[in-house]
């Protein structure tokens, strides 16, 4: 009966910190994460430093780069804060800017090309097709509250486990004298 009550009051704080875990969350974002958060959900963010848009550009998570246009957003309202603008287009629903003349060549190098053969640009080779990641850049944009999570849930497994190791050896103990 006392491992049942150790359980279950083991499990109970489990779920405690689980739910408070969760709930810290937004607590814990800073004003980079708020901003790419605007972003992606298309809100306007204007009225911010251009540090505080390097910071939400250090923020911006891998899939969120590649499948809108949030980090074009935040750099053109990083330009506008560092040049005195008001940025107040910053955060506008697609907004389109313009390609420099070096960038539109660029594109209609790659238009050309078409298939699968390399495009330099900068000083880089794009393959089509190819993406270049490795582990490191995949932990790297989990959110720190799922590591809690991790981490509370092993040190509950390994409680557990410890006390079924417990009870079984003092069951033999117990059947042994």
């Amino acid at each position: 009966m006392r491992t049942l009550a150790a359980r279950s009051s083991l499990a109970l704080g489990a779920l405690i910190a689980l739910i408070l875990a969760f709930a810290a969350t937004p607590a814990l974002a800073g004003v980079g994460q708020t901003i790419v958060d605007k972003c992606a959900k298309g809100e306007p963010f204007s009225g911010y430093t251009a540090a505080q848009y390097r910071e939400a550009l250090k923020d911006i998570s891998t899939t969120t780069r590649e499948y809108s246009e949030c980090e074009r957003e935040i750099r053109a309202a990083e330009a506008a804060a560092a040049g005195g603008g008001t940025g107040e287009k910053a955060g506008a629903p697609h907004t389109a800017l313009t390609l420099s003349p070096a960038e539109q060549k660029q594109v209609q190098r790659a238009h050309k090309h078409g298939g699968s053969t390399p495009v330099q640009v900068g000083n880089e080779p794009i393959r089509p097709g190819v993406v270049h990641a490795n582990i490191a850049s995949a932990v790297n944009t989990l959110p720190h509250a799922l590591f809690a999570i991790l981490a509370l849930l092993l040190a509950t497994a390994a409680l557990l486990a410890g006390w079924e190791v417990r009870k079984r050896v003092r069951a033999r103990r117990d059947a042994d004298d």
